[in-house]
């Protein structure tokens, strides 16, 4: 009699059924035409909408045929060369009159008097610098290019005895001059001050009083000109 084993083995190594989902028997929802007109892909659809345009639509009157210029008007234009002649005459109208340019370096034109430009220590008209070392300008500096160290006279009252200021890390923000409470630091309105050494851009005490000296005359209109929106 043959054995079962080899049977009984086949039954027990055959997958278990998957389990079939109700989902599975559900029926297919069909899209209604407007959610397929707004979210298909295959869907044609055209750059305008299709029939008449809505009430209200402005539309542009209709151009006749004998509206616009005539046949006569364009050939004149083409021989008679208008269009070249009209051109030359706005040429020849902007060429007699006066330039609106200036030759700069030789001319130089209007600076306004809040115009940020090279760094200078100011005096009074006595001769005595006004910077009282409060160092009020080293701290705002953004840019930290101030470097101030200042010592007590036998008077009492404190001046610096280091001012410097790296141009190289200046941002001409105006802080500085805005801050001190003497009108010491001010920007000037010399606009021309470049090296050939990052060396020279290194502002020290004696320099920044002599572009003081140098430049008080303007330095001094300037502030006139700006104190009454101060």
């Amino acid at each position: 009699m043959a054995s079962t084993k080899p049977l009984m083995m086949l039954v027990r190594a055959r997958p278990a059924a998957t389990l079939l989902r109700t989902s599975q028997f559900a029926p297919r929802r069909i899209p209604s035409p407007t959610t397929a007109a707004l979210f298909s892909t295959t869907v044609r659809r055209a750059a305008t909408p299709a029939g008449p345009p809505p009430p209200g639509f402005r539309l542009p009157p209709p151009k006749k045929w004998d509206e616009g210029e005539s046949s006569l008007t364009r050939a004149g234009k083409y021989f008679l060369l208008l269009e070249m002649f009209r051109g030359m005459y706005v040429l020849m109208e902007q060429y007699f009159r006066p330039p609106y340019t200036i030759f700069y370096p030789f001319e130089k034109g209007p600076i306004s008097p809040r115009f940020r430009g090279e760094h200078a220590l100011r005096r009074y008209p006595t001769g005595e610098e006004r910077c009282i070392a409060c160092k009020l300008c080293e701290a705002i500096c953004p840019a930290q290019a101030i470097t101030i160290e200042a010592e007590e006279r036998a008077d009492g009252s404190r001046r610096t005895t280091r001012y410097d200021i790296d141009m190289t890390k200046c941002i001409y923000c105006g802080m500085c001059q805005e801050s001190c409470p003497v009108d010491a630091i001010v920007e000037g309105p010399n606009a021309e001050y470049a090296t050939e050494t990052r060396e020279e851009l290194l502002y020290n005490k004696e320099k920044l009083l002599a572009n003081g000296d140098k430049w008080e005359p303007e330095i001094a209109a300037a502030a006139r000109a700006d104190a009454p929106y101060r």
